[in-house]
């Protein structure tokens, strides 16, 4: 019952822990959400914050990730802890278990008596029974009762434990329930989530908010984390410190020691030296003499050296006769060889006294030589080569001695030629001093050397410690004298060497003088060459005047031909005038006809229509006279022959006139046609007039063309000859000057010759003056072609400036392919990796495959199982009918089933052991699995970051070229239109236009991944699009900024271009004004004036200029850096459409990969591992119960029914353990494959991870390095718009100052009157260069920012030239102002010619703008045309790449068909090559064959003839000889035969010979049909290899690579081996410990299970957070657009956000600083370090002197108080009892001047005053008759207590309303009473001496400090004490400026803010307070 109880209570309290661990969950989640929440407003500004926070951010994130990973490394320490407290609480447990299993066993026996004990009842029972009946069948009955009844109680003794298992089962069952609805509702998980993600992917723009809250928390714990490590960092500092410190100290104490101990040794290698070198002096006699040898040379040298010194002086003394102008110089240096001379005896007697004790010394040492061993020798070189050491250092000392001291004497020389020696002598000596040192460090490895002999020696060296000190003593001298004696010699050298010196300088003076002489011959040659050049130039000069002349007349002799075709053509005009006059005559007269006619015409028309209207008159008549003769008619029948008459006649008369009017219409037809050929010929005669009059018009405006040009001719010429005039008069001028000069010189020079070399030098210093200002006279003559030659080289600069761009442009393109070649390396790497995947997917399913073979496997089994079973079943049933009688039987079967039950559960620990070691492994692969894959996902982030940083690089850098492109072109536009402009002005000068750039076009490599299959979820793919987005938002933002600040730019780049364009009209328009005002005015007098206010302008005008070259710089620079930004973005938007590409790419693969397979794998693992921990646990229960009724029934065999039970019993529970055994051995292989399996891909994954990690760590460096650049580019853009802003302020400041001068040269240019002749020109030139600069202004206005800013800047040094033109004007003027005004009106009319050609060039200038406008508008549309032929041709290139692929595909194709081909060549050749051999030996078998035939034709022919022989001599000897012929007949018989037999053969021969031939020919046809195949093919190859060579060649490189990749994953492969062999030894030892540790299990299997659950919950965690990611994803987009309207609020708040931070940090860092103060201050206590000490004693100095200063101010400060003081108290005193008359006189008018009503207020108030009390004033003022006496007595009596104060002036009277007495009494009450303490002062306000403080206290400290020298009168004149302001009042002693002076002090006494104060002044102590008074009056 305990175990089933414990196993419900397990199973309940593991449902307890889900549902506890779920509601844990589900708050956890809630509080997180609502975290999250929360959050989400911090984290929308921080998605708002600019860029270079963001960067820190993702910085201080890196930082953060290693701190975590240190942190997980910690953790796992922690976790292996927890297992190990968790393996020994297992033991306990084990043992517990143990205790219970012994104590169920213990019931369990209990239990078996408890039903023995029944049994026997039973049994009595039945024999009472049986004994009572006594029946014989009785038995029987009975026994069935007995039996059934043992067999019930049985069953119910069973029962118990048979509810126990079955409770056991169905807790277990309750818990597989739960678990089937845990994994039900994992589907319903992933079928929500999959609806989640098809929701996700209809609406992909909402990202994961939850994974930003997730960060947001990790990034708060890693500031956490961070902020913990810096304190760390700060301890480990600290601590290092003092270790460095520690260090420090030790290294200086060492260094001190060591230097100590080589003191000590070299004193005792000195002491051990002299001792034996005293031995070795008496043991060497060779040693002695080489010395005495030495000194007797050194004597020898210094006999010779006195020798050398005497003839040197000798020397000296000539040259110092010689130079006789350097004597003094020589003086000098005379004493110094006389105090050499005396140093250098001093040393002979130094050397004799040397001598002497050599001498002494020789004995000395013959009787010691004796002691001295071999060894010691050699101590005597050591010391020998010490000295020599010595004596070198000496000699180096002297040396730099005697140079000092010889620099010091060239000082004092004022010859170069002496320093210049003594300059080459130092460096000699500085020579032979780094010899000297070489020598020495020499010298020094030599002593190194010794040191070591002498340590070897040493120990014999001991012996010889008791030596005698004398000897040492006399060494020591010896040293010193030989010292000196090196001394003397290197001073002999010194002296020799400048004596030497000495003589070189006298000859290279006496040289000089030569040189000298010979370049003033030079110098006279030379100016007799000048002279002959400028004779030659004149001749050219006066040839060219000739030639000119010539060409004058010539031109005038043309002119005198064109004025005579002028005439020609006047007359021929004047012919086509009369011509013209006749034909205008003939005109008038047609015209006159046309007139008569049309008069005519209208006369005819008039007529015609009166007769018209006759005709119808008389129509009317007739038809009146018909009707009337009608009526006579019928009347009149007599009268009608009459009326036949009259109608006879009328009708003559109408035909008549019918004739009329046809013959005038015809008039009329012939009057028109005239009238239209006179006109016809009048049009004809117009057009020839206007022919006539057009041809005279373009005559006339010929010859006037031709007269102007004649005319301009003529007066260039004029002007020509004016100037070469003018020049030749010059030149004239010049020659006669230059030959006076050169007179003047030739006498100075004869002169010089006789006199010395000082007067030479003074003629040729003025010869080489005449000389430079010949040079000024031809420089200034250069000076145009040098300007020119500036303006090419200036061309040449900006090439170079291009070509520079142009390297640097290449340069970026090198990187660019380096950082491609990198990212090749990188994908190579990536699909190795790809490749790792894909056999990890191969293995996968391998390992499926096995899988399922299990399954079939445990199928068979299962169906074995079954068939067991039914045996089992019929085994019973048979031992159930063999029951009683195999008792015995059954004990044997019940043994043999123990030991089977022993095997079985030997089995299952082993099973249970093994199955506990492979999960193990499979919890440890699972989690390193985990990693891995977050480790994946990370690297994977980073490396779509770098590919997306790579693509904007590669993005920036194309566009970058585009626009280098672009600005080269129009560098080469601008260099072309220079060009134009320099071959216009100069024809001589060819400017360079190589500018040749070809367009680097840098094509972004498509790396392809191919089809990369990694077993990533959709989760993970989700999360990467989700930072894409992110990133996406990111550039919308940035472009955004990006674009309002292009925006900006723009704005400011057009409103400077505007203001330049507006100050350059400014300028033209004070350029047009200063040519009309000079045109106009003439004031001689203020010209001179004039000219130095515009030096003045034009220097101002300079520094404007340079101002804005200087700004227009910036302003390009910022237009750069602003495309750039501008590229960058671009760049990283198309980047991001690609990442956007791929990802859906991977996604789509990612779909479609097994990680489903794999989880449902690992769940059905874990359910059967579930399922087998709860069958194992009702195994062992019911195996211990099994074992214990088998004990029990061996104890007691006395009942047979019980054993037969329990045998079936133990029957089922073997059947059931075979069955579990089974199970577990297939659930074994199970697990053995699937732990396998995790192994393969643990070791797959580990090395991407290590390939993944360099990967990363590159990628992270090329991040940081971005990041860097990132931020100096913003760094510098926000330097550049500060720049601009600065620029914006100074261009306004550049405005205002040239409109000052506007009106400056206004008022000026008012004053001139003058014009010069020169200054028409100027003004020309200056109005044209007006005219260009509009012109300029016309096209700047076409062209972009930056051409306008140059071609601003080249209108700008235009218009400076005209200022300088101006100048030059002004000058002319002041030399042209004598002239005559006749002059003036002449160039007067020469300046409106000029003018008039100006105004002509102008037109044409403006023409030839006008068409480079043209020519401008058409070279964009090519630009645009060219761009779009670029954009074509891209597209072109994509198809070609296209076709390229296409035909690499059919190449592919080909090669394989290729392949085929050569197979089946290979197969004919050989088929044609068996062929040929059969040919061959065909061939040899026919040769043989015609061979044979051939014998045997020979034989047949030899036959006949012997047969026709036979025949004959059978003719012949037929008679006798029958016989033989016989035999003759039968051998030709024979013959005949063998023939025939031949021939057959002869006939097969020639068939087989036919048919070989036909197959040859066969043979041979089917080898010319291969070999013309084989041409074919051959021409197909060849075709084919000339189209594969680049294809092979890049299979030739992917096989290399492939052999790289090979190595490397052999490489790889070997690794693996090695890890396996590990692993499979440490598989090894885990399962020896799996073995021993089989019983914990249970405990790993709860663990899994609790695992499980939380990976739900984990799960379900993870779903809220995706639900949390949209609805933030969602929030973030709101707030995108929030923010897109409210950028300026934002950018505010996050500034405040900043400042708290920044004020954060800076607490943080206050906080820190106090502690490394306090860790400083500790050190400092513990190492007082020299350097912190001197400066603090520097600065306590500096303080101290302050504070000494400081005390000595307070000091006369308190003296001047304490005299003032003194002052007062002595006025106070003496004022006391006194009145002042004067303030008596005014107290007493004042209070008369009062009102009478308000005299008793003044009275009261005077006596509050005076302190009378208020009863005595009012008894006074109550007695106003005796009130006035006693007023006056009272006043008088009192008045000495009064402190004097001082009265306002009258004239403040009419100013105030109130009475002067009621305004004085105020005053005296705000005087009285102290408001305000004095304040004092402390320490930090006092300041030091030199500072401005101190200064403004001296300048407000009034008159008591300064003014007590200065008369009282003089010191407040101008000054109203009430009108003053403050600091006209200040007390008597500043406040601030002294220290705590005591608030007692009558002076300090603070004055109220209110009424205005009067400075109170000190008095000296003779005057007295009315005196005041009256100084305060006065005032």
């Amino acid at each position: 019952m305990s175990s089933w109880l414990g196993g419900l209570g397990s199973g309940l309290g593991q449902s307890l822990g889900q549902v506890g661990g779920s509601l844990a969950s589900l708050t956890g989640q809630i509080s997180n959400f609502t975290k999250d929440m929360l959050m989400e407003g911090t984290e929308d500004v921080e998605a708002e914050l600019p860029n270079a926070r963001r960067k820190e951010v993702e910085a201080i994130h890196t930082i953060l990730r290693s701190e975590n990973e240190r942190l997980k490394k910690l953790c796992t320490d922690l976790e292996e802890k927890h297992e190990a407290s968790e393996l020994q609480i297992k033991q306990q447990s084990m043992s517990y278990r143990n205790q219970l299993q012994q104590k169920e066993v213990e019931i369990s026996h209990l239990k078996a008596r408890q039903i023995a004990l029944q049994d026997q009842l039973l049994k009595l029972q039945s024999a009472a029974q049986s004994v009572i009946s006594g029946a014989g069948g009785v038995p029987a009955t009975a026994a069935s009762p007995s039996f059934s009844y043992g067999l019930s109680h049985h069953a119910s003794a069973f029962h118990d434990d048979d509810m126990d298992f079955g409770d056991i089962i169905s807790s277990q069952r309750e818990i597989n329930r739960l678990s089937n609805e845990v994994s039900r509702l994992e589907s319903e998980v992933g079928h929500w989530r999959h609806i989640a993600q098809t929701s996700k992917a209809q609406g992909s723009d909402s990202s994961d908010q939850s994974e930003i809250c997730k960060l947001q928390n990790i990034i708060k714990e890693l500031k956490q984390n961070r902020s913990q490590e810096i304190d760390n960092h700060q301890h480990e500092m600290s601590v290092l410190q003092n270790a460095h410190q520690q260090k420090l100290t030790e290294i200086t104490r060492r260094h001190r020691e060591e230097l100590s101990d080589y003191e000590e040794r070299i004193e005792e290698l000195e002491n051990l030296l002299q001792e034996g070198g005293s031995g070795i002096a008496v043991t060497d006699h060779s040693k002695i003499h080489e010395m005495q040898k030495t000194i007797q040379v050194l004597q020898a040298e210094k006999v010779e050296s006195t020798k050398k010194i005497e003839e040197l002086e000798n020397k000296i003394k000539g040259i110092n006769k010689k130079l006789s102008s350097a004597e003094n110089d020589r003086g000098v240096l005379k004493k110094e060889q006389e105090r050499l001379s005396v140093e250098n005896r001093q040393l002979l007697e130094e050397c004799e006294s040397l001598k002497l004790e050599c001498s002494k010394l020789q004995p000395y040492a013959a009787k010691q030589s004796d002691t001295v061993t071999e060894k010691e020798i050699i101590l005597p070189h050591s010391s020998s080569v010490e000295e020599e050491v010595f004596r070198l250092q000496q000699a180096l000392s002297d040396a730099e001695n005697e140079i000092k001291r010889l620099s010091n004497l060239n000082q004092d020389n004022n010859l170069a030629e002496d320093n210049l020696k003594l300059k080459t002598h130092v460096q000699v000596l500085e020579k032979e001093n780094s010899l000297l040192n070489q020598e020495k460090e020499e010298l020094q490895i030599s002593l190194s050397k010794l040191n070591n002999e002498y340590e070897v020696i040493k120990s014999t060296a001991a012996r010889d410690m008791d030596l005698d000190s004398e000897l040492c003593d006399l060494r020591r001298n010896l040293e010193a004298k030989e010292q000196e004696l090196n001394q003397s010699i290197t001073e002999k050298e010194i002296l020799i060497a400048e004596l030497e010196e000495l003589d070189k300088q006298n000859q290279e003076a006496t040289k000089h003088m030569i040189l000298i002489k010979d370049q003033l011959s030079k110098q006279e040659n030379e100016g007799d060459n000048v002279i002959s050049k400028l004779k030659k130039d004149l001749n050219d000069e006066k040839k060219r005047v000739h030639q000119l002349e010539n060409d004058k007349m010539n031109i005038t002799k043309e002119l005198d031909v064109q004025k005579e075709k002028l005439i020609q053509s006047e007359l021929v005009l004047s012919d086509l005038h009369l011509t013209k006059q006749n034909l205008e005559d003939k005109v008038a007269d047609l015209v006159d006809q046309l007139n008569k006619l049309h008069t005519k015409n209208l006369n005819i028309q008039k007529e015609n229509f009166e007769l018209q209207e006759h005709i119808k008159q008389k129509e009317e008549e007739l038809s009146r006279v018909r009707d009337e003769l009608i009526t006579q008619s019928l009347n009149r029948d007599s009268n009608s022959n009459f009326k036949d008459d009259l109608l006879n006649e009328r009708e003559a008369e109408v035909r008549n006139l019918r004739q009329n009017l046809s013959e005038i219409e015809q008039l009329n037809e012939n009057l028109k046609k005239v009238a239209f050929d006179l006109k016809m010929e009048n049009e004809k005669l117009n057009l020839a007039c206007e022919n006539v009059r057009h041809q005279l018009e373009e005559s006339i405006a010929g010859n006037n063309q031709i007269s102007q040009e004649k005319n301009a001719i003529v007066e260039a010429l004029k002007i020509e000859k004016e100037q070469l005039e003018g020049e030749l008069c010059q030149a004239e001028k010049r020659l006669l000057e230059e030959a006076n000069k050169y007179e003047q010189t030739m006498e100075e020079l004869s002169n010089a010759r006789n006199l010395s070399i000082s007067a030479l030098q003074l003629d040729h210093e003025r010869l080489i003056k005449l000389s430079q200002e010949k040079d000024f006279e031809i420089a200034e003559l250069r000076k145009n072609i040098k300007q020119m030659d500036t303006d090419h080289k200036e061309t040449k600069k900006i090439l170079s400036s291009s070509l520079e761009e142009q390297k640097q442009l290449t340069q970026l393109v090198n990187e660019n392919e380096i950082f491609i070649e990198k990212l090749k390396e990188r994908s190579s790497e990536l699909q190795e990796e790809l490749d790792k995947y894909t056999q990890a997917l191969r293995k996968n399913e391998i390992l499926r495959q096995t899988i399922e073979e299990k399954d079939r496997s445990l199928g068979s089994m299962k169906e074995e199982n079954n068939h067991l079973k039914e045996e089992l079943e019929r085994l019973r049933e048979q031992q159930s009918r063999a029951a009683p009688v195999a008792e015995p039987k059954t004990l044997d079967s019940i043994t043999e089933l123990e030991s089977e039950v022993n095997q079985l559960n030997i089995l299952k620990d082993n099973l249970k052991e093994e199955i506990k070691h492979h999960q193990k492994v499979i919890e440890d692969q699972n989690q390193s699995k985990i990693q891995l894959l977050q480790s994946l996902q990370e690297q994977k982030k980073e490396m779509d970051e770098f590919r997306y940083q790579h693509e904007q690089m590669n993005a920036t850098h194309t566009q970058l070229f585009l626009e280098k492109d672009e600005e080269i072109k129009n560098l080469q536009k601008t260099i072309e239109q220079i060009k134009t402009q320099l071959q216009e002005e100069r024809q001589d000068v060819q400017t360079e236009n190589s500018v040749i750039f070809q367009e680097t076009k840098v094509q972004g490599l498509n790396i392809e991944n191919g089809s990369e299959k990694h077993d990533l979820s959709k989760a993970e793919t989700e999360r990467l699009v989700k930072g894409i987005k992110e990133r996406e938002l990111e550039i919308k933002l940035l472009n955004e900024k990006n674009i309002s600040l292009t925006k900006q730019i723009d704005q400011l780049s057009r409103d400077e271009v505007g203001k330049l364009t507006q100050i350059i009209q400014q300028k033209d328009l004070e350029i047009q004004a200063l040519h009309a005002r000079i045109t106009t005015a003439s004031y001689p007098q203020d010209v001179v004036y004039l000219q130095q206010q515009l030096q003045a302008y034009a220097m101002e005008r300079e520094q404007v200029l340079a101002v804005l070259s200087e700004k227009t710089r910036e302003n390009s620079h910022l237009k750069t850096e602003y495309h750039k930004m501008m590229d960058i973005v671009a760049a990283k938007e198309t980047a991001l459409n690609k990442l956007q590409d791929e990802n859906k790419k991977l996604s789509t693969r990612f779909e479609s990969s097994g990680q489903d397979m794999f989880r449902e794998t690992i769940q059905n693992l874990s359910r059967i591992i579930r399922e087998k921990d709860i069958e194992i646990d009702a195994l062992s229960q019911k195996c211990q119960t099994l074992l214990t009724v088998l004990q029990t029934s061996n104890t007691e065999n006395e009942v047979g029914g019980v054993n037969s039970n329990q045998f079936e019993e133990l029957l089922q529970e073997r059947d059931k353990l075979k069955q579990q055994v089974k199970k577990m051995e297939e659930w074994k292989q199970q697990v053995m494959t699937t732990v396998q399996n995790m192994q393969h891909e643990s070791a797959q994954l580990q090395e991407e991870l290590h390939q993944l990690q360099a990967q990363v760590l590159v990628d992270s460096d090329n991040n940081s390095k971005l990041q860097v650049n990132y931020t100096g580019l913003i760094q510098s853009y926000e330097q550049n718009e500060t720049k601009l802003k600065n620029f914006g302020q100074e261009l306004a400041q550049v405005q205002h100052s040239i409109g000052q001068l506007c009106n400056t040269k206004d008022l000026l240019l008012g004053k001139l009157d003058i014009i010069s002749p020169q200054l028409s020109s100027g003004s020309s030139l200056t109005s044209q260069s007006a005219e260009s600069l509009r012109t300029i202004k016309s096209d700047v206005l076409s062209e972009s920012s930056k051409q306008e800013i140059e071609e601003l800047r080249k209108s700008l040094q235009e218009k400076d030239a005209t200022i300088r033109t101006l100048q030059e004007n002004n000058h002319r003027l002041s030399d042209s102002i004598a002239a005559s005004s006749e002059l003036e009106r002449k160039e007067h009319e020469q300046t409106d010619s000029e003018i008039k050609q100006l105004k002509e060039k102008q037109d044409t200038l403006q023409k030839s703008l006008k068409e480079k406008d043209l020519l401008i508008k058409a070279k964009s549309d090519q630009l645009l045309a060219l761009n779009e032929n670029f954009t074509n041709k891209v597209n072109e290139n994509e198809l070609l790449r296209q076709a390229v692929t296409n035909l690499k595909e059919r190449t592919l194709i080909l090669e394989m068909d290729i392949c085929k081909l050569k197979g089946e060549n290979e197969k004919i050749i050989e088929t044609s090559r068996g062929k040929e051999t059969e040919y061959q030996a065909l061939q040899e078998t026919n040769t043989k064959f015609s061979m044979m035939l051939r014998e045997k034709e020979f034989e047949c022919h030899s036959l006949k003839e012997k047969a026709l022989a036979f025949e004959h001599l059978l003719k012949e000897k037929e008679q006798g000889k029958t016989g033989e012929l016989n035999q003759l007949l039968n051998a030709v018989k024979s013959m005949q035969e063998k023939t025939v037999i031949f021939q057959q053969e002869r006939d097969q021969v020639m068939l087989a010979l036919k048919q070989k031939q036909m197959e040859n020919t066969a043979v041979q046809n089917e080898v010319q049909h291969l070999r013309d195949k084989e041409l074919r093919l051959n021409q197909e190859l060849e075709r084919l290899r000339n189209h594969l060579l680049e294809s092979e060649d890049s299979y030739t490189r992917e096989v290399l690579a492939a052999e790289d990749r090979e190595a490397k994953l052999r490489k790889k492969v070997t690794v693996l081996e090695e890890k396996l062999v590990s692993s499979s030894n440490a598989m090894e030892n885990a399962s020896h410990q799996a073995n021993l540790q089989v019983e914990s299990l249970q405990e790993q299997l709860n663990v899994a299970s609790k695992q499980r659950d939380e990976t739900a919950l984990q799960l379900s965690m993870s779903q809220e957070q995706v639900k949390q990611y949209a609805l933030s994803l969602s929030n973030l987009q709101m707030v995108l657009e929030h923010f897109q309207h409210e950028e300026k609020a934002m950018y505010s708040a996050e500034l405040e956000k900043h400042n708290q931070l920044v004020a954060e940090w800076k607490k943080k860092a206050e906080n820190l600083e106090g502690k490394l103060v306090s860790l400083q201050e500790r050190l400092d206590e513990a190492n007082v370090a020299l350097d912190s000490a001197s400066r603090l004693t520097e600065q306590l100095d500096l303080k101290e002197e302050q504070i000494e200063e400081l005390k000595k101010q307070n000091e006369l400060r308190q003296e001047m108080l304490d005299d003032v003081q003194k002052k007062l108290m002595n006025l106070v005193n003496s004022t006391e009892g006194k009145v002042d008359k004067v303030l008596m006189r005014n107290l007493f008018t004042g209070h008369f001047h009062t009102p009478k009503n308000q005299r008793h207020e003044v009275l009261r108030l005077m006596g509050s005053i005076l302190g009378i009390k208020k009863e005595e004033m009012e008894q006074l003022l109550n007695e106003d008759q005796g009130g006035v006496t006693r007023w006056m007595t009272g006043w008088l009596g009192g008045g000495s207590k009064s402190v004097p104060n001082t009265p306002l002036r009258p004239n403040q009277q009419s100013l105030l309303n109130s009475s002067f007495s009621e305004l004085f009494v105020k005053f005296l009450e705000t005087e009285s009473h102290p408001s305000i303490p004095p304040p004092k002062l402390s320490v930090h306000d006092m300041k030091p001496l030199d500072s401005p403080g101190r200064r403004k206290l001296d300048t407000n400290v009034p008159g008591s400090f300064k003014d007590t020298t200065e008369p009282r009168s003089g010191r407040r004149t101008d000054v109203n004490p009430f009108l003053a302001p403050r600091s006209a009042a200040v007390p008597l002693i500043n406040p601030a400026g002294l220290g705590p002076g005591g608030p007692g002090h009558l002076l300090l006494k603070p004055i109220s803010d209110v009424l205005p104060t009067f400075t109170p002044l000190p008095v000296l102590p003779d005057n007295s307070a009315g005196v005041v008074l009256k100084d305060l009056l006065k005032q």
